[in-house]
């Protein structure tokens, strides 16, 4: 590698560890635990110290997916160059941070995708229409689908003819059964993923059991625990739903960092496994959560809506349930649109519940601004930088 090649692969290295950053200050390191913040089962503090840690264990084992989709399935017929892959992370980082500094919860996976987009068609690359019809459709069913789970669990939770020792421990199942379909890096066949219950038998009748009897096994400890202490009990669940959803931004957002590097290290002449590039960018994230993402965690769980504990469990289930189905089909997606339209649903449960119209105007506005100024931003940079030099 001569030292052009390599002051570019450098550059753009760096610019990929300045996304990363941005994203654990903004995204992945604020919203996760903002609904348990706001219902003070946890503080602003401990909780950008522990979405740290638990973002870079799903960038590590959960982003592949994401990862190959961002640098690869994008564009058509071009391959991102280190010119392009430091333009859109630049571009794409740099309105995240303004984000992040101005208190608007700017979506990533818009900025990003954006931003890749538009460096690939200046590049002459053509639309990956059937890619972008499936990440429209995530984009645009998230927050109905999102809030309307939120609000009509936030109802059952509220509602005085089911009981609370029923309700949750429930809902407790329910998360059980989810988490033994994840899948995990480390439970498949090398360069595969597979999930609790596919490792542990092959067969249906198999898999169902397994996944009931994690469920059985989650409701139960819980059961307990409430019994025990309700308060103590809710705020166990919440923070434990916080720490499921801070996991799966890990492993969703990281690959908005590092997608773009992927086409880069296909013409290096040495192999870089993509376990180790996903720990690197998980690194980054860490480094975001804790230096940047108490600002963000205060706007989310203060200035959306004000949620007790039962409205931000039912805010946190579809924002988990939700991330892991966008993992599953590789595709980018905010993890400000999650929280934030599953907030709004929760709280709207109980009337307005807080929430700020005229905030959530301005935070639509700046997702669709994210998107369209990101493409537009980054297909004009390449070009006239490609036509200057």
């Amino acid at each position: 590698m001569d030292a052009a090649t390599l002051a570019t692969f450098l550059a753009a290295s760096v610019a990929s560890l300045f996304m990363a950053w941005a994203i654990g200050a903004g995204s992945s390191g604020s919203t996760p635990f903002a609904p348990a913040v706001g219902a003070n089962a946890i503080s602003v503090m401990r909780a950008g110290f522990f979405v740290g840690i638990l973002g870079l264990l799903g960038a590590t084992l959960q982003g592949a997916n994401v990862t190959e989709a961002v640098g690869r399935e994008l564009v058509v017929g071009a391959t991102l160059t280190p010119v392009a892959a430091i333009v859109a992370l630049t571009i794409a980082a740099g309105l995240v941070a303004i984000g992040i500094f101005t208190g608007y919860p700017i979506a990533t996976a818009f900025t990003v995708t954006g931003a890749v987009v538009g460096a690939g068609l200046a590049m002459g690359g053509g639309p990956a229409w059937a890619k972008y019809t499936e990440i429209l459709a995530v984009w645009t069913l998230t927050p109905f689908v999102g809030g309307s789970i939120a609000y009509g669990t936030a109802k059952g939770l509220r509602n005085d003819a089911i009981p609370e020792l029923v309700a949750i421990p429930v809902l407790a199942g329910i998360v059980g059964a989810l988490i033994a379909n994840v899948e995990f890096v480390l439970l498949g066949p090398p360069g595969e993923a597979a999930s609790l219950a596919t490792t542990t038998t092959t067969s249906l009748p198999g898999r169902l059991g397994v996944t009931l009897l994690v469920a059985v096994v989650a409701a139960t400890a819980l059961g307990a625990d409430i019994r025990d202490d309700r308060e103590a009990g809710q705020r166990h669940f919440l923070i434990a739903l916080g720490a499921l959803v801070a996991f799966s931004a890990g492993g969703s957002q990281v690959g908005l960092a590092l997608g773009p590097l992927l086409p880069l290290f296909d013409t290096v002449d040495f192999a870089v496994p993509l376990v180790a590039l996903l720990f690197g960018g998980g690194l980054g994230l860490l480094v975001g959560s804790w230096t940047a993402a108490p600002r963000m965690i205060k706007a989310i769980s203060q200035d959306y809506s004000s949620l007790g504990p039962r409205r931000s469990i039912a805010a946190l289930i579809p924002s988990f349930t939700i991330a892991q189905v966008a993992i599953f089909l590789g595709v980018p997606i905010s993890f400000n649109e999650i929280i934030v339209s599953a907030v709004v649903g929760a709280g709207a449960a109980a009337g307005s519940g807080g929430v700020s119209g005229g905030k959530m105007g301005y935070t639509v506005l700046a997702w669709i601004g994210s998107l369209v100024g990101a493409s537009v931003l980054s297909y004009g940079l390449y070009t006239a930088f490609t036509a200057v030099v």
